[in-house]
């Protein structure tokens, strides 16, 4: 088993006090030159690290932020951890990921073990399965600091920050439209989720501006958001089986949109020439594809970095914290395929 190097160990080889090199280590005026530079040389040469545990237990802050969302292995969370990391880690504290696969049980397991570790604050993207956040309000109550991203809730009063949902899809659904699509399907995630209603509200209304009817029967609710490609083969598979077929599909999330070019490339039907897709995707692989798709992008890495902002001045605010902003980036669209 490893055993760190500890305080007792630099006094023993040194033949001090464990307070006298405790001392030394923090610069403290009652330690003498000679001897701070004695215990800090020693302490570099065996490569010596402080207890963060302890120090935790003393200063009551662990210097590090837990993180709760879908998968790593999604391009747009893998961009979002990027931003993370590029705030947290130049304000002195450290990163702990943990991944839900879009499962409720998970998520609180997870979060609740973070909790427990005495991280100093809890970044959270809600998993597909979440509609019940109690455990979550109850951490906040009790004074740990949360802030949502992308996945929100309005159960619990704290910083938020999203895409322009209705925006993106707005657009991707005009786009299919703008290709002369009639019956426009939509694949998504968990009705409940907050992405999964922005983004149907933005698709309604391009189909209202360009009064084109809504049929339920062309809405496709993936209940894990397409990690399982079953979910998607089995949306799409209902789609076709329809009496009228779509002629275009808007997928809502980077999974349900690499996953719908699967399914028809198994189906053997021509993207883009049988069935115009777009869809939410920040995947760099697009570009190299064929056939593509035309994706909504968002500013993951931006979202990150605000995200972790917010969380860390809420962690350090000498003050208890009232006014709360839910922050809307903005989308792009990447017009590929035609």
């Amino acid at each position: 088993m490893f055993e760190p190097f500890t305080l007792k160990d630099i006094a023993k080889a040194l033949g001090l006090s464990t307070s006298t090199v405790s001392r030394a280590l923090r610069d403290t005026h009652e330690i003498s030159p000679e001897t701070k530079k004695l215990v800090l040389e020693y302490a570099q040469q065996i490569n010596y690290r402080p207890n963060p545990i302890a120090l935790s237990l003393k200063e009551r802050r662990s210097k590090s932020i837990g993180v709760s969302l879908s998968e790593v292995a999604n391009q747009y969370f893998a961009q979002v951890v990027n931003g993370i990391e590029s705030i947290a880690y130049d304000r002195g504290y450290h990163v702990i990921i943990t991944q839900t696969h879009e499962f409720y049980e998970r998520e609180k397991i997870n979060i609740q073990h973070l909790a427990s570790r005495s991280v100093d604050g809890l970044l959270v993207s809600l998993s597909a399965e979440t509609t019940d956040t109690a455990y979550l309000q109850n951490l906040h109550q009790r004074g740990l600091p949360i802030v949502f991203f992308d996945r929100v809730t309005d159960q619990i009063k704290t910083h938020q920050i999203i895409a322009n949902n209705e925006k993106g899809s707005f657009e991707a659904t005009e786009y299919l439209i703008n290709q002369g699509c009639k019956r426009i399907a939509h694949l998504t995630s968990s009705a409940h989720l907050s992405i999964s209603v922005e983004r149907l509200n933005g698709y309604k209304q391009a189909l209202a501006k360009y009064n084109l009817p809504f049929n339920e029967a062309y809405v496709k609710y993936c209940a894990h958001g397409g990690m399982f490609q079953d979910e998607t083969a089995t949306a799409i598979k209902e789609l076709m089986n329809l009496k009228e077929k779509p002629d275009g599909i808007f997928a809502g999330s980077d999974r349900l949109s690499i996953g719908t070019l699967v399914v028809f490339k198994e189906l053997k039907i021509k993207v883009p020439r049988e069935m115009i897709i777009a869809g939410f995707c920040n995947a760099d692989v697009l570009d190299l594809m064929s056939p593509t798709l035309t994706s909504v992008r968002q500013p993951a890495f931006e979202m990150g970095q605000i995200a972790t902002d917010m969380l860390l001045n809420l962690i350090e605010s000498k003050y208890p914290v009232y006014d709360f902003e839910k922050k809307i980036l903005d989308t792009s669209l990447s017009v590929r395929g035609n």
